[in-house]
């Protein structure tokens, strides 16, 4: 709360006359939600909510990005937070039922499969990649709302993985995904379903050769995708010669930009709104770590990289306490996706990685990021076993556990 007062007139000193109050009052208006947050389920018996502040201080750090990089934006992103939170309470509740759960997995498959045909048909370009769908003026990204249902699924049908038709339908609904992505052109999201799906395969059945045959086949479309996509190709072709005069002012140009820029923030940043990378295309969508580097600093920077490591943990220890193999995969399943989102979109503007164009979880402008993001941490919380921490666990449950 302390740093969101701060952080709140660091903006209107560094931002001036271009501060808004919509800002001001979209980073009071969270603060206020994450403590009516915590009041009311300490009301209900709660009493561990790591996960969830670790969550609300990432979503502060993007309405301060926000702030600075598109001012009129920021109450947006607000709202999105605000659905987020809502989503979360709502996705644990319905999980306190795993029967009920698993029982909506073939509605989900039929919902991903619609939400990917839809983009595939309507999408418009944006940065290379053609998953964005406008509508009524907002820009959504169906693929974001996919990794929500995609983790559910998985989890739902490797349960049951003994049932073989349950397997081979989530194998043909991944294929189905990887295949519209790649057609989308939306490299990084493929490989963050993929990574995911390999995962979540491995912890149920344990058959690892099974994984080395699988990788090889997705490495072998790989280079098929870089054969006929050539901005795909050209990314590659960058990689790791940015700083070359052929590349520093064309595929390279945003990741120079954001070496540079981020390098100048120093340990401690610039300040909010007194950052240059504001004015390079996607610095607060794919490059957001750099932006964060350069007006925030160093050490928050690499604490946002640590909040995504702790919830990962969490998840890890999961597998030992866990009260269901579902519960388990499904937190496994979002440790992957955020670790993997988090490692591309990180060394993907630092040129470790090709810039592959992903989000940041919780930190990277965008509605739909954002509610994926916040939907996605349920499978956290329905993990956890320790007594009165998880709002999707009953008494009862914790009692026997």
């Amino acid at each position: 709360t302390i740093f969101q007062i701060l952080s709140i007139l660091q903006l209107m000193i560094g931002m001036r006359n271009n501060f808004n109050q919509s800002s001001a009052l979209s980073i009071i208006g969270i603060s206020l939600l994450m403590w009516a947050y915590v009041i009311f389920f300490k009301k209900k018996g709660r009493k561990a909510f790591e996960m969830e502040i670790i969550a609300f201080f990432m979503s502060t750090i993007s309405l301060l990005v926000t702030a600075s990089a598109s001012p009129t934006e920021t109450f947006k992103q607000f709202i999105a937070i605000c659905i987020g939170v809502f989503l979360l309470i709502v996705l644990c509740y319905f999980q306190r039922d795993l029967e009920r759960t698993k029982t909506i997995r073939l509605t989900l498959i039929v919902l991903s499969i619609g939400l990917l045909l839809f983009n595939l048909i309507f999408g418009t370009a944006k940065f290379g990649a053609t998953n964005w769908v406008s509508i009524g003026g907002m820009s959504l990204q169906p693929s974001e709302l996919v990794k929500v249902a995609f983790i559910l699924i998985g989890a739902g049908t490797l349960e049951e993985l003994f049932r073989k038709n349950n397997l081979y339908q989530y194998m043909a609904f991944s294929a189905f995904c990887l295949l519209c992505l790649a057609i989308m052109r939306d490299f990084g999201t493929a490989l963050i379903f993929f990574s995911t799906y390999l995962v979540v395969s491995y912890l149920r059945s344990g058959d690892f050769s099974r994984l080395i045959l699988t990788g090889g086949a997705a490495g072998f479309f790989g280079l098929i995708v870089l054969r006929f996509m050539p901005y795909i190709a050209d990314r590659f072709g960058a990689w790791r010669h940015v700083w070359e005069p052929e590349f520093v002012n064309g595929m390279g140009y945003q990741q120079t930009r954001t070496m540079s820029y981020g390098a100048g923030g120093g340990l401690l940043g610039l300040g909010g709104g007194n950052g240059r990378l504001k004015n390079i295309p996607a610095a607060n969508t794919d490059l957001v770590f750099g932006y964060v580097m350069e007006e925030w600093g160093y050490i928050i920077a690499i604490l946002l990289v640590l909040c995504i490591i702790t919830l990962s943990l969490f998840a890890v220890n999961s597998i030992v306490a866990g009260r269901s193999t579902f519960y388990t995969i499904a937190s496994c399943g979002a440790a992957t996706m955020f670790m993997v989102q988090t490692m591309l979109n990180v060394f993907g503007s630092v040129d470790l990685f090709p810039l592959t164009g992903v989000t940041f979880p919780f930190i990277s402008t965008g509605g739909t990021s954002m509610l994926a993001s916040w939907a996605m941490l349920s499978y956290f919380k329905v993990s956890d076993m320790r007594k009165n921490a998880s709002i999707a666990v009953t008494e009862e449950v914790e009692e026997y556990a």
